[in-house]
């Protein structure tokens, strides 16, 4: 199996300086809001996705009045082997990443090697806000997978950037226009037939979880939307160069890929409750660790960061459940409720342990 057996932590938002120890199963973290339980779980993310769980720039995670920061993690790897992770970060914007103290060539050749899924409150984005967001979430999900993928959605990025320039610079180079034409379709094909494939997986999972929390109350669905769905986008951007001359940037692509969730056939941003989106959202982060857990043969770490806010006690009753039948691996779990989050525990093991936080510190205490 995959645990993290040991974190270090400097400078990192709220926490001046930590080494904490882990239990293989189930990690509770207990404290106030604001004093540090999610700095923590973004920490641990961090080491497996080299970035913020939120999306931010790395200045944000600077600890107030530093301007560095260093994450350190010993893991149990799948092989039954140590291994050692490490990064530093400082605000010129360097990132030092070594494993077993040997550096990367490049930071992109790290992602995937200790998987990850984490669920926090702000997943809400998934469902309230634009397509960005579930694009990030797919890209997140798939660059951990699928290697290709993940090159093929830098390569789009660079592509796109470059054509866009030219656009805004009014370069109408009509031959050097049609060669990223060329070169953004062979990526796009790559990222759009992927995306298709992870929500096709999705989708009948995401319905199986939904319906274990709620009790099979509402039937709720993904689907992915895509400029390139049934077309060759060479033919797209071809069609489409004139509107992109005028208007400054490209207009079509994978770039305005989007997933739509919703909820017995209507969107679930517009008629679901902050319960039903809550659940809609734990069900779509479990399905990505079971197609992740399928993929790689062994189970992901598990951020659960304040994931029982918003659900009654029956969904998290089903909640617990889920994971307790299901031969989940390392679990995180946080909450505000010490009481609460120490009774859950102690009914699905034994094998646990117990962190108090406050002020960016963590007490051990069981």
């Amino acid at each position: 199996m995959l645990a993290l057996k040991k974190i270090v932590v400097r400078d990192f938002r709220n926490i001046a300086f930590q080494e904490l120890t882990f239990s293989p199963n189930v990690n509770c973290i207990s404290g106030n809001n604001g004093e540090g339980k999610t700095n923590l779980m973004d920490a641990i993310y961090y080491l497996s996705m080299t970035k913020s769980s939120f999306g931010s720039s790395d200045r944000f995670n600077f600890r107030y009045g530093t301007d560095a920061f260093a994450l350190g993690g010993t893991y149990l790897m799948p092989d039954g082997l140590e291994s050692r992770v490490s990064i530093a970060v400082s605000s010129d914007g360097e990132k030092k990443l070594r494993r077993d103290d040997k550096p990367y060539s490049r930071i992109s050749e790290h992602i995937g090697v200790l998987p990850i899924v984490m669920v926090s409150p702000s997943d809400i984005s998934l469902v309230s806000e634009s397509g960005d967001e579930r694009r990030r979430f797919a890209n997140g999900v798939l660059s951990q997978m699928d290697r290709k993928y993940l090159s093929a959605v830098q390569q789009y990025a660079r592509l796109l950037m470059q054509r866009n320039r030219l656009l805004k610079e009014k370069v109408y180079d009509e031959e050097l226009l049609t060669v990223f034409d060329d070169k953004m379709s062979v990526q796009a094909k790559i990222v759009h037939d992927a995306r298709k494939s992870l929500a096709g997986k999705l989708d009948p999972i995401i319905s199986d979880y939904y319906g274990l929390l709620s009790g099979n109350s509402e039937q709720v669905s993904i689907r992915y939307e895509s400029d390139v769905e049934g077309a060759d986008l060479r033919d797209i951007l071809k069609n489409c160069r004139e509107k992109d001359k005028v208007l400054g940037y490209t207009t079509a692509g994978i770039q305005r890929d989007d997933f739509s969730f919703s909820m017995n056939g209507h969107p679930i941003r517009k008629v679901g409750s902050q319960g039903q989106q809550k659940s809609f959202l734990v069900s779509l982060k479990f399905a990505q660790y079971e197609i992740m857990k399928n993929d790689y043969g062994y189970s992901p770490i598990l951020l659960l960061d304040d994931v029982f806010d918003k659900l009654d006690m029956g969904r998290i009753s089903n909640l617990l459940s889920m994971v307790a039948g299901n031969d989940f691996g390392q679990i995180f779990i946080s909450d505000s409720n010490k009481v609460r989050i120490n009774g859950i525990v102690d009914g699905i093991t034994s094998d646990r342990s117990y962190f108090d936080t406050s002020g960016g510190n963590f007490t051990q205490i069981g």
